[in-house]
């Protein structure tokens, strides 16, 4: 089993729009969307959901009124300054300035504060037309998503041994962050979908770092190269300078737009478009170097 990471740099080169893609592809295969918080790739994968779990996000803490005394040592001692006095007397907590450290828990003499757990974050296992699934949804504001993204891939990696599967391949998310870490930690390999722009340019090379500094192979792949060829060279000069494979270049095409609006990858969309020549290239390829890393990696 190999497991394959897809990743951008940035937000919006395309990244969820290639992972559908090689779904249409890769078989025997399972999926999971890292991108925990703006999960969007069930919009195309019309998932029917088969398991619900919540997860347990950040701690809250909370003040009771009736308890409280008003002495005010958890405000001298919160370094968020999540505490504050209500203009009607008596303090609250800020539950949007709390890091659920619970010091305030701690020391408060009167035992009036209590701290739970949220639960605003779900999880989920679901059949595809491609093959399972698992994704999840944070809510706005929560903490906590790399360990979220660890809980997805923990459970596509019991589901893959299950059934025996060939891949898991990963949809990432956006960035440098800490989901993204929690992404590419003991991933096979790493795809960077990137795109002609400056700012394009810019986190794709961030995310080289990243990803070099976990010694994981990565590949490149030029999504709508043809919008800024000048940028789109630089690019390629600056793979072939780092030693990596670039797998392929995109043109743009208003069909893979047109595929997003019927929930289709572009390859059910078209079979016979350019881009799903490229992507069906691009994924032989990745099966092939892919096996050849394993293979090495245990030979180490």
């Amino acid at each position: 089993m190999k497991e394959i990471t897809i990743l951008s740099g940035k937000g919006g080169t395309g990244k969820t729009s290639i992972t559908a893609a090689i779904a249409s592809i890769a078989k025997n295969s399972v999926f999971a969307d890292n991108d925990v918080d703006a999960a969007d790739l069930h919009l195309i994968f019309q998932p029917e959901i088969k398991e619900n779990h919540i997860f347990y996000g950040s701690w809250i803490a909370a003040i009771d009124s009736e308890l409280c005394t008003n002495c005010g040592i958890c405000k001298t001692h919160c370094r968020f300054d999540a505490i504050h006095y209500k203009p009607e007397g008596g303090l609250e907590i800020n539950p949007f300035e709390c890091e659920g450290c619970r010091l305030c828990e701690r020391i408060c003499p009167a035992q009036a504060i209590t701290s739970k757990q949220s639960t605003n974050n779900n999880w989920f296992v679901s059949d595809t037309r491609f093959g399972p699934l698992v994704h999840a949804k944070m809510g706005a504001g929560e903490d906590n998503s790399g360990k979220l993204v660890t809980q997805v891939r923990r459970k596509a990696k019991e589901i893959a041994k299950e059934i025996n599967a060939d891949f898991i391949v990963n949809d990432g998310p956006p960035g440098i962050g800490c989901p993204v870490i929690a992404s590419i930690t003991g991933t096979n390999a790493v795809v960077l979908v990137t795109e002609p722009s400056k700012s394009g340019f810019h986190d794709a090379v961030r995310l080289i770092d990243l990803v070099q500094s976990f010694k994981i192979p990565i590949y490149a792949l030029i999504n709508k190269y043809d919008i800024n060829p000048e940028i789109s060279n630089q690019m390629e000069v600056f793979f072939k300078t780092e030693g990596i494979q670039l797998m392929g270049k995109i043109p743009f095409q208003e069909e893979m737009v047109e595929a997003l609006i019927e929930r289709k990858s572009i390859i059910e969309f078209n079979k016979d478009s350019v881009v799903t020549k490229i992507l069906t290239d691009l994924w032989t390829e990745l099966s092939r170097v892919s096996l050849g890393y394993i293979y090495d990696h245990n030979r180490i």
